[in-house]
């Protein structure tokens, strides 16, 4: 997939603490490190010829399940200079929304892609 310029959310990660509970500790549980679950990742861009996000959901949802990609989130400031680089590993498609449909409307058509995946990592910082 090429370098495009979206709107996202959900860079989330969450651990989920163990709670200890040892015999004679009044004081309180002891806290553990436990597992960390991420949030899935929504894309939104503006509707375009290119089919690079529904073709890979296609792809996934029509029976290749184990393709899936890394990708990188490049966050920019407004002179277009990249300042941060996010990674997301193992992403899988989990929802394609097009923009609906109405004659009507003066607003732009928006796609989303909704990624689930099995890692973030700060690629690069500032």
């Amino acid at each position: 997939m090429q370098r495009r310029v979206l709107r996202m959310h959900g860079l989330e990660a969450t651990m989920e603490p163990k709670v200890i509970k040892a015999g004679g500790a009044n004081y309180g549980p002891t806290q553990r490190a436990g597992q960390v679950s991420f949030a899935t990742v929504v894309l939104k861009r503006g509707m375009t010829k290119t089919r690079d996000l529904w073709n890979w959901f296609q792809t996934v949802g029509g029976g290749a399940y184990a393709y899936r990609l890394s990708a990188e989130i490049a966050m920019q400031d407004p002179a277009g200079k990249t300042v941060l680089t996010w990674g997301l590993d193992n992403c899988l498609p989990v929802k394609f929304k097009a923009a609906d449909l109405n004659a009507r409307g003066t607003e732009v058509g928006i796609e989303e892609l909704h990624l689930a995946h099995e890692g973030l990592r700060l690629v690069s910082g500032g």
